[in-house]
């Protein structure tokens, strides 16, 4: 049985027509336990950063954008890589396109005689080498920061993945007074205030050990679990299919395979001799390559037997030893 989302924003934060235009079109097929719907909801009161663990493929990004939807919120996102830095999340400074186009200001004046040495091949731009926002590129936060009419939901996804340092120098920025300064900007430019904090979606893998704590101290924490039992697995295949077949005609997997792939999956997953476990994005490409690709003779009995081997193992594997167990040999 699937629970409703009953996420809740303050009347002040909500979108003036219900929707904001940037707002994702697209409904995210998604089932949120209930203790799940209450962490989003203490994040969004307490205007805190939404800490989510868990397993690969348990749908810890797809939150983001599901809240997003079902809030008729802007969805801004960062994938963090090793390289991030705090900054970029703000906004990054092209200096050396305000360069370029100082030196190409310089060569279109005209010369002694009047005549213009332009650069052949050089269309006028509209950036101002003397305005130094023209060179400023916001980032997910900062745009979120910008917003006006409602906040936006910020995913920052796999946060481990960047240096020790990162999540701590995101401190000065995700709580009060949920601001920044552009220092690149002349004096008189004010600083960016957020006049709707973000609602903000922070995803760790745990790559790197546990997250400082002192920026642990400042998030809501939730780990989300793998749906181990074969209801909560059928929902979210009602809930994939339901979405799907909005945009298409897709028909649902027959109700004798669903059973049979969630039971057969769900053993697999619980029999504990997997180096790396298939989440769910593997589990649903699994279940639709079974109720599309191409008919297989006996496919149901296959799935009831305990000794016959998987079908399209590559959708769920990813390591060899796990294909070897369970691949059917030629």
């Amino acid at each position: 049985m699937t629970e409703s989302p009953s996420f809740i924003l303050p009347k002040e934060c909500r979108p003036p027509s219900g929707r904001h235009p940037n707002a994702p079109k697209k409904p995210e097929p998604y089932v949120a336990a209930n203790a799940l719907v209450t962490a989003v909801n203490l994040a969004i009161y307490l205007r805190r950063p939404l800490l989510l663990e868990g397993e690969a493929g348990c749908g810890k990004s797809r939150l983001a954008r599901y809240v997003a939807y079902e809030l008729g919120l802007p969805l801004y996102e960062w994938p963090v890589r090793s390289t991030s830095l705090a900054q970029d999340g703000l906004y990054t400074y092209d200096s050396i396109l305000r360069l370029h186009d100082v030196h190409l200001k310089q060569a279109n004046k005209p010369g002694m005689f009047g005549a213009k040495s332009a650069l052949p091949g050089k269309a006028t731009t509209g950036r101002n080498p003397e305005k130094p926002m023209d060179y400023v590129n916001f980032g997910a936060l900062g745009k979120a920061f910008r917003l006006d009419a409602c906040p936006a939901v910020v995913l920052i996804d796999e946060i481990d993945k960047a240096d020790i340092d990162f999540p701590n120098d995101l401190l000065t920025v995700l709580e009060e007074p949920w601001k920044f300064e552009i220092k690149e900007a002349d004096d008189d430019t004010p600083p960016i205030v957020a006049k709707h904090p973000p609602i903000v979606i922070i995803t760790s893998n745990k790559e790197k050990g546990n997250l400082p704590e002192p920026f642990l101290r400042r998030c809501v924490y939730f780990y989300i679990e793998f749906p181990s039992d074969k209801e909560r697995l059928k929902a979210i295949i009602n809930a994939h299919y339901l979405i799907k077949k909005s945009g298409e005609t897709v028909a649902p997997p027959a109700a004798a395979l669903t059973d049979a792939a969630c039971e057969r999956f769900l053993a697999v997953r619980n029999k504990g001799d997997l180096y790396k476990k298939p989440g769910t994005s593997e589990f649903l490409d699994w279940l639709e390559a079974m109720r599309g690709f191409r008919d297989l003779p006996g496919l149901i009995e296959t799935l009831h037997s305990d000794e016959a081997k998987l079908p399209y193992p590559g959708l769920l594997f990813k390591i060899h030893d796990d294909w070897w167990r369970y691949a059917a040999k030629p």
